[in-house]
């Protein structure tokens, strides 16, 4: 590895409200907090894994186009389309087979 081409990492502690993760960053700032005995620099965040709706399940989804909607709704024509047309077409009916005619043979010999 060349020297002096990486960045230095700190000790950190993310801080999201109530959680905190203690971590390795590249971050730094003016507040530290001394833990087991390592300064670690303190990093106020606003949402984290913690708190993201996506981790935390609560994610709600944002349709104020009604994106959603119109698909749905051009999606139900084209099922109404094809439905219509399979209840259209008749069954196709199967004609009883049909044993081939017996052609007779023609004698060779017969004159007519």
């Amino acid at each position: 590895m060349k020297p002096e081409i990486h960045p230095e990492y700190h000790p950190v502690v993310f801080v999201d409200g109530e959680h905190e993760i203690i971590t390795r960053s590249t971050l730094t700032s003016k507040e530290t907090r001394n833990i087991d005995g390592v300064d670690h620099f303190v990093v106020h965040v606003d949402i984290s894994s913690f708190s993201h709706p996506f981790y935390t399940g609560r994610q709600k989804i944002m349709d104020t186009e009604g994106r959603v909607e119109r698909f749905k709704k051009r999606y139900a024509k084209r099922t109404k389309k094809k439905a219509a047309a399979k209840a259209e077409a008749p069954a196709a009916e199967t004609p009883a087979a049909e044993a081939p005619a017996a052609e007779t043979p023609a004698d060779e010999n017969t004159e007519a």
